[in-house]
Formats: structure tokens, sequence, C-alpha cells
């Protein structure tokens, strides 16, 4: 029997990951989660309200390092800069985890329940980086646009760190902000121009 709430939890969220990958997400219960790690179900929802939050368990932790990122970020910094620092840190939490991190990604991407749970985390956390950026003093409209556009770089060089873990989240998501900043650019670059009419990325 796990010796501590921490543990218990630990425990439980590698037990759902397991039983995800080995048997599918709609096909594992509660029950079966407590039972591979090791502790009664009513351990369980002490923990969980239900077998999804599982996979979302560090949500709100995600939130309080990326808006604590923002509020931190040097002064004079443009907007997706600021939100470069504060994904950076929480690009070292998944960095971190990553044993955890990877296959939770890909349990959520086969299921269409995890998805939409994904969405709303998505949502709801480009709302609190928005209202960060608010807080220092970026104008409502383009707060908006670009907690929403840094998610989503975010996001991008997630995946891109997952397929190729032989460079680190921080570089991938680098090279994602400097894309961001070469199409938001007048003229493309002649060597973007060029690999985008030859169809490399």
């Amino acid at each position: 029997m796990p010796r501590s709430g921490a543990e218990a939890r630990r425990r439980l969220q590698q037990a759902a990951l397991e039983l995800y990958r080995e048997r599918g997400f709609d096909r594992t219960t509660t029950a079966e989660i407590a039972a591979r790690a090791g502790v009664n179900e009513r351990t369980f929802f002490r923990h969980f309200p239900d077998k999804r939050e599982v996979l979302f368990g560090g949500e709100a932790d995600l939130r309080a390092a990326l808006m604590e990122a923002v509020a931190e970020a040097p002064d004079g910094l443009q907007p997706l800069d600021v939100l470069l620092c504060a994904f950076r840190r929480a690009g070292r939490i998944l960095e971190d985890n990553r044993p955890f991190s990877e296959p939770r990604l890909q349990v959520i991407a086969e299921t269409p329940a995890l998805r939409e749970r994904e969405l709303a985390k998505a949502a709801s956390l480009t709302e609190a980086v928005a209202d960060a950026l608010r807080e220092r003093g970026v104008p409502e409209r383009l707060a908006g646009l670009a907690a929403q556009t840094g998610w989503a770089a975010f996001h991008h060089a997630t995946q891109a760190w997952i397929d190729d873990p032989s460079q680190g989240l921080d570089a991938h998501l680098s090279r994602a902000f400097d894309d961001l900043r070469t199409l938001s650019a007048t003229t493309l670059p002649a060597q973007a121009a060029a690999d985008s009419g030859t169809g490399r990325a």
C-alpha cells in the first residue's frame, strides 16, 4: 500500500495510464485502476473525481506556472516574448515528467472523450494566460489573440518534441515562436519562401 497521499496519487496516475494504453480508456474502470495501483476504489475518488481527470490532474499547477511566469517576465517585452518565457516554464514541467507526458498525449489523441476534455482545458488555460497579459497592460483584443496564438505554438512545439525527442522542448518552442514571427513578417525571408514553394516545413 502507498504510504502517502502523494505516492497514492502518483501510482493511480501510472496505473491508469498503463491500463488506458493496454485496454483503451473506455474499457477501463476506476476499480481496475485502483487495483492496479494497490489501493481501494474509495482512495481513487479521494484523489480524482472520475477516470478522465487522472490525466488532467496537473492542470492547476500548469495554470499557476503560466500566470506566474507571465507576471514575472521582464518589463518591455512584446506579448509573444512574454508568452515564450511563460511556455518555457510550462515546458520544463512537461520535460521533467516526460515518462508520463508522452504516453498521456498519445492516449488523449486516440480517445475522443479525452480530446474534448483537452480542448476544454486548453480554452481555460488560454483565457488565464490572456488575463495575465491584460494584467501587464496588454490591450484586451491583443491579449486574447496573443494567448490563443501562443497556445497554438506551444501545442505545436509539444507535438514536435514528442515526434523528435533528439531536441529538448525548449528548442522546439523557440523554433515555433520564430516561425510565428516569420509568418507575421511583411515579406517572408527568401529561404522560408523557397521552402514553402517546395512544400518543405
